[in-house]
């Protein structure tokens, strides 16, 4: 399976890892940011997970399967920390990951 077969998933990891980012950047700007600094370290390797899943999955590689697991995990772990967090872009991170993790469960 390809791209069109995982369109939807693709978008899901795709803003998933935009989310993340923009996470990322804006607990740069908090005022205490070594606080932030599990919920930024997570942020960075859920995006990359998320990218490199969505790219797999276009081109319908044999190991997306096993990266989507993966991700799933990243996600998981990147929404319980940012559900932690008050600000807006953690809470729209952690909606991002949650939705992401539910969408690769679904790769096989």
């Amino acid at each position: 399976m390809g791209y069109h077969e995982n369109k939807k998933i693709i978008e899901v990891c795709m803003a998933c890892a935009a989310l993340c980012n923009h996470c990322a950047a804006s607990c740069l700007e908090e005022t205490d940011t070594k606080m932030m600094a599990r919920c930024i370290q997570l942020d960075m390797e859920c995006a990359a997970l998320c990218s490199t899943t969505a790219q797999l999955l276009s081109l319908g590689s044999p190991h997306a399967t096993a990266l989507a697991k993966l991700c799933v995990t990243a996600c998981e772990e990147c929404a319980d920390e940012c559900s932690k967090h008050t600000n807006t872009h953690c809470q729209e991170c952690a909606i991002a990951c949650k939705m992401c993790a539910e969408a690769c469960k679904n790769v096989s």
